[in-house]
């Protein structure tokens, strides 16, 4: 089982809480933003793009440990920029192992071997670490050649230590399906306890605009991958919302399901999307208008989004709101193949390079961009 009963008990009971409370808007995962700073410049980024006085900034341990506290979510995803560059991340960390919080901890591991020394394996932590498809594939995705044997070397590290490691893949236009199967099957292999998925959201200010995937493009691109699917796969997610992906299931945003705290206070209205701050949770909850967001609001942002900050909250809360969400999951659970002679197809198709020698050119100059 990819998820630890413990975790899986915490994250149900929690939700029945809210449902019987008659609560519909709570939160499920806190997204905690500790610093913007990386040491990689992505093409399809768009939270480096800040100053250098801003980039500088790390956000000081009690910020981070009143946002949790304030919250009150079960689970909390570390992203930055690189968490392992901020200086007290230990501390955050183990702040939020006191507050039996369930902890991913977002990293492209390029620190991650070095840095293992300063963390305790725990049940409440996991590495999710940042693997964009295979080697190829993931080196053109960060921009930089030799990323993926660096990550690999890191999770081999940290498994061997004892840490429970997840991986976090981003899928964008002209992704392989074929090659993301590989790659399924190199990280089972490898030992990982999960793997998570999401398409690519387009950040106005990501460097590369053209390779974002739209949603008829999304659904068959997952549809070809998670159809006809090995039993010896592993994902660390709703069930229902890898259906999302493929679109055998719909759902609305549920913004408020994921919400962001970062260096500038409480993101609204989401992760994805910056429309102003608020000083406190229950101002952001009271004063964001949460109608004119998500693809149904018409709101061309969420046009095409299918981010898992939006949707996967939305799938696990249809899960407890009803029997049939009960059932529905269960049999996503446990009747996962998806036998699909349609997507064979679609895997026979030849690939598309990822980028063209033009986006080549233009990546290679932002490269010489990475944050310090």
């Amino acid at each position: 089982m990819p998820v630890p009963i413990s975790q899986m008990w915490t994250v149900a009971s929690y939700v029945l809480k809210q449902k019987l409370a008659g609560r519909k808007q709570y939160p499920l995962v806190l997204m905690l933003e500790p610093l913007f700073r990386c040491n990689l410049a992505c093409a399809g980024c768009g939270k480096i793009q800040y100053p250098a006085h801003i980039l500088k900034k790390n956000m000081p341990v009690e910020d981070a440990l009143r946002a949790v506290d304030e919250c009150g979510a079960p689970m909390v995803s570390i992203p930055g920029g690189e968490p392992l560059m901020h200086p007290q991340i230990a501390e955050i960390v183990a702040g939020l192992i006191e507050r039996k919080k369930y902890i991913y901890l977002c990293t492209n591991a390029l620190l991650l071997k070095e840095k293992l020394h300063l963390f305790t394996p725990s049940q409440y932590l996991s590495f999710s670490v940042h693997m964009d498809g295979d080697q190829e594939h993931h080196d053109l995705s960060v921009c930089k050649e030799g990323g993926y044997e660096l990550a690999y070397e890191g999770i081999r590290e940290a498994l061997a230590r004892g840490f429970r490691v997840t991986t976090n893949t981003t899928l964008f236009d002209g992704a392989d399906p074929n090659g993301v199967r590989q790659f399924f099957d190199d990280m089972m292999a490898l030992g990982v306890e999960g793997m998570m998925l999401s398409p690519g959201y387009s950040y106005d200010k990501a460097p590369d605009q053209k390779s974002f995937l739209g949603r008829a493009r999304t659904r068959r691109l997952f549809r070809a991958i998670l159809s006809n699917r090995k039993p010896t796969w592993k994902f660390n997610m709703s069930p229902l919302f890898l259906e999302f992906l493929m679109g055998k299931q719909e759902y609305h945003c549920t913004p408020w399901g994921m919400p962001t705290y970062n260096l500038f206070g409480w993101q609204k209205p989401c992760y994805l999307l910056q429309d102003g701050y608020a000083e406190t949770f229950a101002e952001l909850m009271a004063s964001v208008e949460w109608h004119k967001y998500g693809t149904e609001s018409g709101n061309p942002k969420c046009a095409n989004c299918m981010v898992h900050s939006g949707y996967e909250a939305s799938a696990v809360d249809f899960t407890f709101g009803s029997l049939r969400g009960l059932w529905e999951s269960g049999r996503a659970m446990f009747f996962d193949r998806h036998p699909d002679a349609e997507a064979l197809e679609i895997l026979k198709e030849p690939a598309r390079p990822l980028f063209t020698p033009d986006k080549l050119v233009q990546l290679e100059g932002h490269k010489t961009g990475v944050k310090q």
